[in-house]
């Protein structure tokens, strides 16, 4: 199989980038994409060139550590799967393909096809966690938890933080990822006692690192690799709504938002 890659190069934040044209031959279908990134460095290498930067750690699907714009698509065009799994039998012969970073405010280029999703990581400080003594680990069947309310708990902690959701929203806006890890422990007996500060701090948080709003064009949900559903947008809505409503009760005024 030949291919014409149009890849995105830029040395670092400072620089302004641009598209460069590599031509790679007898690419192996059985090839993962970025199996096939491998092979075009190992090219680029013995020439003396400077490979392409680009992210991975377990090519699994599972760490959300691989994130490329494939021919205009986060994790490129198959639905549900991560670049990593994407195979070079999706394309054919001859094919154009462009690959660029996340585009989004949020997510600086660092170089190449590398960007700085610490803005993520920022968001899991101010409530995407447990904090709470839970004890030692027990019996699943201690804790009853209706079926239907795990099931969710589990569609939502598929969410592996990938940051595709906020490279395809024309707002650059973060809310199916901040939605999952809310609802995940929103449903959990073990979230309860840090619900409502969870749902608060992290909407803020998600606003000071400059992230757009939902306006529900559902961008996020057709390119997530684990197909988390908008329904959890929805829940987060409400959880922060209800979060604000009593928290200032408590204080005797009314919550505002920052």
């Amino acid at each position: 199989m030949k291919l014409k890659l149009n890849i995105w190069r830029q040395k670092n934040r400072e620089d302004r980038g641009e598209f460069v044209t590599y031509h790679l031959d007898d690419v192996n279908s059985h090839m993962s994409f970025l199996e096939m990134l491998d092979v075009l460095n190992q090219q680029l290498i013995e020439k003396g060139e400077q490979p392409v930067a680009f992210e991975h750690d377990c090519r699994e699907g599972i760490c959300g550590a691989c994130g490329l714009v494939i021919n205009g698509y986060p994790h490129g065009p198959e639905e549900g799967t991560t670049t990593c799994q994407l195979h070079m039998r999706h394309f054919k012969d001859g094919d154009e393909i462009t690959i660029e970073p996340w585009r989004s405010k949020a997510f600086p280029v660092v170089k190449d096809l590398v960007v700085d999703r610490s803005s993520l990581d920022r968001l899991m400080q101010h409530g995407g966690f447990v904090s709470i003594r839970t004890g030692s680990a027990e019996d699943a069947n201690n804790t009853l938890i209706p079926k239907e309310k795990s099931d969710l708990a589990m569609d939502a902690a598929e969410c592996i933080g990938c940051g595709a959701c906020v490279a395809s929203c024309p707002n650059g806006a973060a809310m199916l990822f901040v939605s999952a890890k809310v609802s995940h422990f929103a449903l959990l007996p073990q979230g309860q006692p840090e619900r409502k500060r969870r749902a608060i701090q992290m909407v803020q948080a998600m606003q000071d690192e400059g992230f757009g709003a939902c306006t529900n064009y559902r961008e996020c949900e057709a390119v997530c690799p684990k197909r988390i559903s908008i329904n959890f947008i929805g829940m987060l809505n409400r959880e922060f709504i209800k979060a604000s409503v009593l928290s200032g009760a408590e204080k005797g005024g009314k919550y505002r938002s920052k």
